[in-house]
């Protein structure tokens, strides 16, 4: 929950306007505001005060307790011109939320954390627990001192400035139990799977033990214990339960059919006769794959009654990310929200020279860039995928819609399930052209590339006849290069054989770019000549019209039928 609070009639205007964008969210604290700041500062995960930066400091000093547990605090001036992030920047999370406050209020948000400052991730922020000298391994990454990287694991972190050669200071990516040499990180990822078998009253004490001595004999590390499994019918064993809940992971259940079709090194008749399956332990943990490290060990009890407890442990290795982002047409107000945040968590990036271009100064210091030429996206799309199979978090990049005409469809076609893959919508050139001509995609309409480099222009033709015979709007990507001028001719004959030569006709070139030129002709009229690669052509249908200089589709066919019926009226006069 967000506390909000306010002294005066402006900020209170502000603060109710977080209220009302964040209802689920925000608890509004009226009264005195040393009594409000302190009631919300003991009830919330994070604070906005709609007061000096300096009144804010003086109230919440005496709360302040560790950096870990208080609360994150954002400070918002009483013109509303800013959003400062003043304490708790990754903990509490106070950075995040003053860009979050920032956007709403159209504030500028204000963050000071180092890290931040100059784009390197904070080790405090990956969402692994972190051991070792982070303060002193976290100046050296903004000092621009040697850092080595040493990933025991292959783990999809964000881009850190790593060096290859010897480095004073080390960030170690382990599950082991290990403590932090000098001038050293350990980061701890979530990759221990621990399957657990109980007898029905299992004390929890007994089924806890177990996982502990387990995880701990193997030289392994509880802290990046990720999970704990069992079967269905073991959902509510409260001493499994608990033990999960003491151990702060999720208890992941499966069915006996599932766990019974996973092979094991040590199946049991006492499961399949109780639960239907011959393994539990070792068969839930094994259940999404990954390496046995501790083969199904039963509990030991000191009264000399039966063990009821049973635990294996796995490491289950990450998945390698992909991320496909469309850029869009190339205006920077125009890429997402949504592609800039993936830009900036992508360790490697791969694309197009120029596209990489548009966006280099949004990576992070330390992202691996590989970049080639016109021509070459079956390559890329491989390229991508082998890197994200490295266990890396990989960005693949192509303008417009990465699905429309771009780099998606070579990427999912070489991508099977063993990488994450993640789809970031962007404008496309047809639709940054339609707002630019006015509204010619306002009734249905159809993207048709006129290149046969990849698509026999026998099928492009038949697709064209299609959408002339239906009388659908048709935007024509990639509609003339120097070595392909008769396609564009053909396309609009085919049209001019449905629609009247009068058809509104709208011709974009660099859409939203600096030197963008757009302009409305007819389908008679259009010269295929001005049109290059860089070009968008919409064609109306029969009824897109010409109103105040803009191209406009109406969506239905009422205000056509309305005309014509205006138009019959107007003969019989």
């Amino acid at each position: 929950m967000i506390g909000l609070m306010s002294a005066t009639a402006a900020g209170a205007a502000a603060r109710d306007r977080l209220a009302a964008a964040w209802p689920d969210r925000t608890r509004v604290y009226d009264g005195p505001v040393k009594d409000a700041v302190r009631s919300a500062f003991a009830e919330c995960e994070q604070l906005v005060c709609f007061l000096a930066t300096g009144a804010v400091v003086r109230l919440i000093a005496p709360l302040l307790a560790d950096k870990r547990t208080d609360p994150g605090v954002v400070c918002v001036d009483e013109g509303g011109r800013f959003a400062v992030s003043l304490v708790g920047g990754h903990g509490g999370g106070a950075n995040e939320l003053a860009v979050q406050v920032g956007e709403l209020l159209a504030a500028q948000p204000v963050v000071t954390t180092a890290t931040d400052a100059v784009g390197v991730p904070g080790l405090d922020t990956l969402g692994f627990p972190v051991e070792g000298d982070v303060a002193g391994v976290s100046r050296a990454l903004l000092d621009g001192e040697p850092v080595a990287l040493d990933a025991e694991l292959a783990w999809p972190l964000p881009p850190l400035p790593v060096s290859d050669g010897d480095a004073a200071h080390v960030i170690r990516v382990t599950d082991r139990a290990v403590e932090p040499g000098e001038r050293e990180v350990v980061l701890r990822p979530p990759s221990l799977v621990v399957g657990v078998g109980a007898s029905k009253g299992a004390p929890v004490e007994e089924v806890l033990g177990l996982v502990e001595s387990a995880v701990r004999d193997a030289g392994l590390s509880l802290k990046s214990l990720a999970q704990l499994a069992t079967v269905d019918a073991k959902s509510d064993e409260p001493g499994i339960v608990e033990a999960a809940q003491r151990l702060g992971v999720p208890l992941v259940t499966y069915s006996a059919e599932e766990l019974a079709a996973v092979e094991v090194p040590n199946p049991s008749d006492a499961p399949l006769a109780a639960v239907g399956t011959p393994s539990v332990a070792e068969a839930a943990a094994l259940v999404g794959g990954g390496e046995l490290l501790v083969p199904k060990r039963k509990s030991e009890r000191t009264d000399g009654q039966p063990a009821m407890a049973t635990c294996a442990v796995v490491r289950r290795l990450a998945r390698g990310r992909l991320a496909v982002v469309g850029l869009g047409p190339g205006a920077r107000d125009l890429l997402t929200p949504r592609a800039k945040a993936e830009l900036r968590r992508a360790a490697v990036l791969v694309g197009l020279d120029q596209y990489v271009d548009q966006i280099r100064d949004l990576l992070r210091p330390g992202t691996l860039v590989l970049e080639s030429g016109l021509g070459a996206e079956e390559e890329r799309a491989r390229t991508a995928v082998a890197e994200a199979r490295k266990g890396q978090a990989v960005a693949l990049i192509g303008s417009g819609d990465a699905g429309v005409y771009a780099m998606a469809s070579p990427a999912l076609a070489e991508a099977s399930d063993d990488i994450d893959v993640v789809g970031v919508p962007g404008v496309t050139a047809a639709l940054a052209a339609s707002a630019i001509l006015g509204a010619p995609l306002g009734h249905d309409h159809v993207s048709i590339s006129l290149s046969d480099l990849h698509t026999p222009w026998e099928v492009i033709e038949r697709r064209v006849r299609a959408a002339a015979e239906a009388d659908i709007v048709v935007t024509f990507y990639n509609p003339r290069s120097r070595g392909r001028d008769w396609q564009l001719p053909k396309a609009l004959a085919i049209l001019a054989g449905h629609r009247e030569p009068t058809t509104p006709v709208g011709v974009v070139r660099n859409a939203s770019r600096p030197d963008e030129s757009s302009r409305l002709t007819t389908l008679a009229a259009l010269d295929p000549a001005t049109v290059d690669m860089m070009t968008v052509v919409t064609v109306g249908n029969t009824a897109t019209r010409d109103i105040a200089g803009r191209m406009v589709t109406p969506r239905g066919y009422r205000w056509q039928a309305s005309q014509a019926a205006q138009a019959s009226q107007e003969v019989a006069k």
